[in-house]
């Protein structure tokens, strides 16, 4: 697209975390090209996991709730490229579509936010705790097997305005989310990774759009960060082995540095009572490869029984 050109249509999901995303695209986009925002068009869409408030994901399809209308968008052409949260975003993509571009990515640690507590460990027993991840509701009750915790669902605003109504004592939120609100400092208390591990994916935003559009192609391909995608095709590999999704708590992250690659994954019952750990470490460039046999090898460590019931 040169200066001029039609409009590169950017979809989103509508929530301000998901529009913040959009706009750093667009941004990056701008700086890579030369370009000013009247070359963009943002096109913020519902999807159907923002209209499910009363349920776990889990129990209405998973992750692809927060996708299957922006990928009909870029089906039918009411946008060109879709921003996603990684995390949402299902290993299998729909025929025609393709997952190109990461942008860098940020801080991949989870939050801990209360108003009455400085830590999860200081929280009173039996208090209710709230969270929409199954994998940090089960990271939760590893560590805090007294507490209550509950599914708590919504964006970032409302579970934060939840929590000072008093309807739960703590919630975790990822650390990324808020630093691209300008909201670290709701923070009570940073995760370290190697206690409680991110899900695969998070802290990094993906960009799809449809399979030999080309020219879309050539403007994505300046903002993409390599390192970024390559601890990716790890981390989502990783999950394609173990047929990941919402109603698996699994937690995966890939560290590159030079061209090696560092990966740990985890993999837990919801109860958070039993867990299994694997570690690997490879060349960058075989980084879907170590996510895929890491992946092997943590089912095999576990067992079929470790699955049978939730997976």
């Amino acid at each position: 697209m040169e200066k001029g050109q039609a409009v590169l249509k950017i979809g989103t999901r509508a929530s301000p975390l998901a529009m913040a995303q959009a706009h750093e695209a667009r941004d990056r986009l701008m700086a890579a090209h030369g370009l000013d925002e009247r070359s963009f068009e943002i096109v913020p869409l519902t999807t159907t996991g923002d209209t499910i408030q009363d349920r776990p994901l889990s129990e209405a399809g998973g992750k692809g709730l927060f996708t299957r209308e922006l990928e009909d968008a870029l089906y039918d052409g009411r946008i060109d490229i879709a921003v996603h949260s990684s995390k949402d975003m299902p290993t299998m993509l729909p025929p025609g579509l393709v997952l190109s571009t990461f942008l860098p990515r940020e801080d991949v640690r989870d939050c801990f936010i209360s108003l009455s507590a400085s830590s999860i460990m200081d929280l009173p027993q039996g208090v209710k705790f709230g969270s929409s991840s199954l994998r940090r509701q089960a990271l939760i009750r590893r560590m805090r097997p007294d507490i209550d915790v509950v599914t708590f669902r919504g964006n970032v605003q409302s579970r934060l305005r939840k929590l000072e109504e008093g309807i739960v004592s703590g919630t975790m939120l990822a650390l990324a989310g808020l630093k691209r609100l300008k909201m670290e400092h709701v923070a009570t208390d940073i995760m370290p990774v190697d206690s409680f591990p991110p899900a695969p994916g998070q802290g990094a935003i993906s960009i799809e759009h449809r399979e030999g559009d080309a020219e879309v192609a050539r403007m994505l391909a300046p903002i993409h960060d390599e390192a970024t995608g390559q601890a990716l095709a790890c981390e989502r590999a990783f999950l394609g082995a173990l047929d990941g999704s919402c109603r698996t708590p699994i937690a995966g992250h890939a560290v590159i540095e030079g061209d090696r690659l560092g990966f740990r994954g985890l993999i837990i019952t919801p109860d958070g009572t039993t867990w299994h750990e694997i570690g690997a470490e490879g060349r960058v460039a075989d980084a879907a490869a170590i996510g895929a046999q890491a992946g092997a090898d943590v089912r095999q460590k576990a067992g079929t029984q470790f699955f049978e019931g939730w997976f």
